[in-house]
């Protein structure tokens, strides 16, 4: 990207500065991220401009959008801070016990509720000063993960956790756990005494949708059936879900170990679907290049443990319940 001469008189900070307006979209904002006066920055950008002879930021009303150029160059400018940025903390080597790191996981939110239990246990043994963000990630109309992808290359989230196997090769992917789904009622539903998929059409339906959109994946295989079903109430997360069934008539398919960990206490009951739906494997998902960060990879490890801590919780779960029915 650079020549010999071009370096001998580049300032990394001013790819710093490309970064910052890249994601920000705007002068101001990207100036108040740097501690800078917007001044400084379009003074900035100037220099840049000579430097890579593009405009690389176009004005608009609402702020500045980047030109082709631009756009070519963000996956090698992050690829090289990344390096840098690499280099500057291995002087001092990531250590859990003492780090006061912040991590950014971006998952659903009927992934990061059953995630978040088994680490936060870890974090508590081994990391006590580290926090963690959760951020609430949704696939497109078409249940596709473009926005996941997009946010962890902008590096507005360090790792996410997504129910697909489809992630692109510059990511490095590591499968947490297996995920299927159980149809959630409230205690004493009457579906529960005749669960066929004759009674199951029958019923008031809830979707989680963040869009509202109505239609998901048990739709498909009902059509593929010849059969459907009336959907009641979409409703953006299940957590909400869980609170809604617990309250009506609605019945919905939701995510089994989400529900196994959480439905206990809003007094909801599961059972096997009447008709047979997918699994899905959940991964967790960060860019190869981002993995040179130790902490980094030290969380992405972590999190590949969660599958086996569940398996331990599930077992603890089941001898409690057997030692009670005992008693």
């Amino acid at each position: 990207m650079l020549n010999e001469i071009d370096l001998s008189r580049a300032d990394l900070n001013l790819l710093v500065l490309f970064e910052t307006v890249l994601e920000e979209r705007h002068v101001g904002r990207a100036a108040t991220r740097l501690n800078l006066s917007p001044s400084a920055v379009s003074h900035g950008l100037g220099r840049l401009r000579q430097l890579l002879n593009d405009p690389l930021f176009l004005r608009t009303p609402k702020g500045v959008v980047p030109t082709a150029r631009a756009m070519e160059l963000s996956e090698p400018v992050a690829d090289i801070l990344a390096r840098v940025r690499n280099v500057i903390s291995t002087a001092e080597p990531f250590d859990p016990a003492t780090s006061t790191r912040r991590f950014t996981i971006g998952a659903p939110d009927g992934i990061s509720a059953v995630v978040l239990h088994p680490l936060l246990a870890e974090l508590g043994r081994t990391a006590p000063r580290v926090d963690i963000g959760v951020r609430q990630i949704l696939p497109s109309p078409s249940r596709v993960w473009h926005s996941a992808i997009a946010d962890l290359e902008a590096r507005a989230m360090d790792i996410a956790i997504v129910p697909t196997d489809d992630i692109p090769a510059r990511f490095e992917k590591r499968l947490i756990y297996e995920e299927n789904f159980v149809i959630a009622m409230r205690a004493g539903h009457p579906f529960a005494d005749d669960p066929t998929i004759e009674r199951y059409c029958e019923m008031r339906h809830l979707v989680v949708s963040e869009s509202g959109d109505p239609h998901g994946f048990v739709d498909e295989h009902l059509a593929a059936q010849g059969r459907a079903r009336r959907v009641a109430l979409t409703v953006p997360n299940f957590m909400f879900a869980l609170a809604v069934v617990a309250e009506t008539d609605l019945v919905s398919a939701l995510p089994r170990q989400f529900v196994a960990m959480h439905a206990a206490r809003f007094g909801v009951r599961a059972l096997d679907a009447p008709l047979p739906l997918p699994d899905f494997r959940l991964n967790a998902v960060a860019p190869k290049v981002a993995m040179m960060d130790s902490g980094l990879a030290w969380l992405f490890e972590v999190l590949g443990e969660t599958e086996a801590a569940l398996r331990a919780d599930s077992v603890g779960t089941c001898c409690k319940s057997q030692a009670a029915r005992r008693a």
